[in-house]
């Protein structure tokens, strides 16, 4: 049985922590000479650049592969992809629009397979997520986070990271918008409100994302009249505990976060979005390790 990296859920807390140990580990070349492919329904370009660059600092070679390429459930099922790219590659890796194609590649080959995104979950921004942080407040354990927005795979990766590791996170999102009592049961130390304010207060970290995601252009308008409210300006801040911002990018100024504060002093956008490579580095050598 292969390892593979689907939702943060689907580990524990030691092996959660091992990772965010190695991702600030020099880990060597444990990849020299193996092959990392790399498919792409969705594009990105954090996703892409540091998942090729942490392939690299491996010894592996990234193989980026677009979606007509293999097009997957159309022009293959996504089993019969998996297996014909574990003949050459020792991890697959996927940004895909149907989870269920991901547990179809790893029901499929021994060959390790990597969530770089579906509907369902985004470990590697997760790791990202907690690693930053870890970096910030010096633990994980006991600190208040607070996400503002729709509850989407980002925030649910987030909050299962966040539950496995004993930090207390509260979302706040309008009606509609929110993680289902179902969700939120299997979530330990994770709550959600309405009112921005009160997940705010007291936190150490402010963490939002976009209204509008990919895929749901026909939204728009609806979102950004429920989401009104929910934008993440210096005054929201304010009721954090000194509070750090955090977004997974791309970022619209001016609708989810103010230009003051994802460009202020208190962000670390940047150095989130660095770690994504440095994460993503530690999941790929402890999926082949």
């Amino acid at each position: 049985m292969s390892r593979d990296l689907l939702t943060i859920a689907g580990l524990d807390a030691a092996t959660l922590t091992e990772l965010l140990d190695m991702a600030e580990r020099d880990l060597g070349s444990p990849m020299a000479g193996q092959g990392v492919a790399m498919i792409f329904e969705k594009p990105s370009a954090r996703t892409r650049n540091s998942m090729e660059m942490a392939a690299v600092q491996l010894g592996a070679h990234p193989v980026y592969i677009q979606k007509d390429e293999v097009g997957l459930g159309t022009r293959e099922n996504a089993a019969d992809v998996a297996r014909s790219l574990a003949c050459y590659h020792a991890v697959i890796a996927a940004r895909v629009a149907r989870h269920a194609d991901l547990d179809a590649m790893a029901g499929a080959t021994e060959t390790p397979v990597l969530n770089m995104l579906s509907e369902r979950a985004h470990p590697l921004q997760a790791l990202a997520d907690l690693l930053t942080i870890r970096q910030l407040a010096g633990r994980i354990e006991d600190v208040r986070v607070a996400y503002v927005g729709d509850a989407n795979n980002v925030a649910r990766s987030l909050a299962e990271g966040c539950a496995l590791l004993g930090a207390e996170l509260i979302v706040a999102s309008p009606d509609g918008y929110g993680f289902s009592a179902t969700e939120l049961a299997g979530l330990p130390g994770v709550r959600q409100v309405v009112d921005p304010g009160e997940a705010v207060r007291g936190a150490r970290v402010v963490y939002t994302d976009v209204w509008v995601s990919m895929g749901q252009a026909d939204e728009v308008a609806a979102r950004r009249d429920a989401f009104a409210g929910y934008q993440v300006t210096p005054e929201l801040m304010a009721g954090g505990d000194d509070a750090w911002f955090l977004h997974c990018l791309p970022a619209h100024r001016g609708e989810e976060v103010a230009a003051e504060v994802i460009d202020g002093a208190r962000s670390a956008v940047w150095r989130q979005a660095e770690n994504r490579m440095h994460t993503a580095r530690a999941a790929l050598a402890w999926l082949v390790s």
